[in-house]
């Protein structure tokens, strides 16, 4: 069920083309929203609006403001115009069958520039991958791989396990402006990327074929789905991305969600997430880079990973403070369920830990 209510657009914050911040007042209250411009056409101050307030109502985590489904005014003229102009490219749709679908050009189509190349792709070569399960370990990852080969091309490939728009998050705007990033694909029912991808294989394929990517990252956007139990969160995609990179000839290189800053038991140390992703789901191989720890830190992390099943996996011990260096130099922000660096510093180090052993990699690839 969708709570909705009507509101009214007072102020327009332009984030991008692809994001607007909008005041709207609600049964006479101010309150804050956003609306994707693909989505909604455009909006102006005055217009009337319907607000998507479940969020909010609910008093998610992830809330505090609302989403603008659609404008009420009459359609104007000129919004017909350009979006049948907008409307002439693609045949595939994301967030299908419901009212928001989308209809976009995919990488893969024949109508692409790029489909024979996709079409004859076969795999990555030993191409390096980072997988994480937080969009908030992208920043600190991308981070380590620069503060060890700042020359080195890293495309983002963003899953569809948080938010669906790429266009939502923060980081992957500081990452584009400041040039760390060479581009993005948004795969599943994830949208808004330099390339669209119908799933996480073509998508991974297309940074490295489209994008000539030397290095890939890939991991869902902002706002993780969990539930508190062991199968019932978006993060066990982090198993069966390992297991995509395996197939399609690739290295990866796994970001455990590790913390000793949590209050909550199954997230202190390596995560639940991690644990089951990589010990359950995950049937291939991969390097689970750990970050520096001190000796009650590292002897609690070992214990968790005594099973039989971590024993496929490769522990790379690896140092991220370089990469933590570097965020700050360059004014990126480091935060991750509220905390700062200083307050929960190993998930940002293993982020950026993983990073540098995959930018270290590849040299030994070639």
């Amino acid at each position: 069920m969708i709570n909705r209510k009507i509101g009214i657009v007072k102020e327009i914050i332009p984030i991008d083309e692809d994001l607007l911040e909008v005041v709207v007042t609600v049964e006479g209250l101010q309150a804050k929203a956003y609306a994707y411009p693909l989505m909604t056409g455009e909006v102006r101050v005055g217009d009337k609006v319907l607000l998507n307030t479940t969020a909010v109502d609910l008093g998610l985590g992830s809330g505090g403001y609302h989403f603008i489904m659609a404008v009420l005014n009459s359609l104007r003229v000129e919004d017909v115009a350009e979006n049948k102009i907008k409307s002439k490219a693609g045949h595939i749709i994301k967030l299908r069958y419901t009212p928001f679908q989308v209809k976009l050009l995919s990488i893969e189509e024949e109508e692409s520039h790029w489909h024979t190349e996709m079409a004859q792709a076969e795999g990555l070569s030993g191409i390096p991958v980072v997988v994480g399960s937080l969009h908030s370990m992208l920043i600190p990852c991308v981070c380590g791989i620069k503060a060890q080969e700042a020359d080195l091309r890293i495309a983002y490939v963003m899953t569809d396990g948080g938010a669906l728009p790429i266009g939502f998050s923060r980081a992957v705007k500081a990452l584009k402006e400041k040039g760390l990033i060479c581009g993005t694909v948004t795969t599943g029912h994830a949208y808004g990327g330099d390339c669209e991808a119908v799933n996480v294989y073509s998508g991974i394929l297309a940074a490295d074929k489209v994008l000539k990517a030397q290095i890939i990252v890939v991991m869902m956007g902002p706002g993780i789905v969990g539930t508190g139990t062991r199968w019932g969160h978006t993060g066990l995609e982090l198993g069966g991305i390992v297991n995509c990179i395996c197939s399609l000839g690739g290295r990866s290189y796994s970001i455990p969600r590790i913390s000793f800053a949590e209050l909550r038991e199954r997230h202190r140390g390596i995560s639940h997430h991690t644990l089951t992703s990589l010990g359950r789901v995950a049937l291939a191989s991969t390097n689970l880079v750990l970050p520096e720890l001190d000796e009650g830190q590292k002897k609690i992390v070992l214990n968790q990973l005594q099973g039989e099943e971590f024993k496929k996996h490769q522990l790379v011990w690896e140092r991220g403070d370089e990469g933590i260096e570097l965020a700050k130099e360059m004014n990126l922000q480091l935060s991750h369920m509220g905390r700062s660096f200083h307050e929960d510093p190993q998930f940002f180090l293993a982020s950026s830990a993983a990073g540098k052993a995959a930018a270290k990699a590849i040299f030994f690839i070639k």
